[in-house]
């Protein structure tokens, strides 16, 4: 990263932690862990929290199936500004049972748990939990080697570096790889 011309002074640290666990009974726990501090003391209307200590420290688990469906989920706030109400959500989250992680997840999250129907702070979480479980479940369930098979890798055509017209897929990918204009297949160099 390049260095910025001004000093800096850190107000604010924010940190996510994400966690996928095979279980043994052949679905996988997918976890967000979040955790917000300053460098500072700061006086909030609950109190003061001293500098470093958690201003927000939750958590979030969603225990998917081999379909990306969400068969499970909770959340536990361990730390938070206003400390017996921010919990008080009760099971908000397990609204996000049924939902599938592949199609549609962070919208549909966002609409069953946006305002105050959840937390901001563990809503917003959400959102890291697809790539995660693809990252995860890389070469164990997903294919991306791109070996001969009948269905083109999973990461392709999903972010810049892999688009199908691009020198990525061409090398790394050749038999997916495609002309811009027209998405015919391109033979490598």
């Amino acid at each position: 990263m390049p260095q910025p011309q001004a000093r800096r002074r850190l107000l604010h640290h924010r940190a996510f932690d994400v966690r996928v666990h095979a279980r043994d009974d052949g679905l996988w726990d997918a976890e967000v862990e979040l955790i917000d501090r300053k460098p500072r003391d700061l006086e909030l209307a609950s109190g003061t929290r001293a500098a470093g200590e958690p201003i927000h420290h939750m958590l979030l688990c969603v225990t998917i199936d081999a379909q990306y469906n969400v068969v499970d989920a909770h959340s536990a706030t361990l730390a938070s500004p206003y400390p017996g109400f921010c919990e008080a959500h009760g099971d908000a989250y397990r609204r996000l049972i049924g939902l599938n992680l592949m199609r549609g997840f962070a919208h549909e999250a966002k609409a069953l748990l946006h305002g105050v129907l959840g937390c901001t702070h563990l809503t917003e979480s959400l959102r890291l939990l697809p790539t995660a479980v693809v990252q995860a479940l890389a070469g164990e369930r997903v294919d991306t080697a791109g070996d001969g098979g009948e269905q083109m890798p999973f990461q392709l055509d999903r972010c810049h570096a892999l688009r199908l017209d691009g020198p990525t897929v061409l090398r790394y990918y050749p038999r997916w790889a495609r002309r811009v204009e027209t998405a015919e297949p391109v033979e490598p160099a």
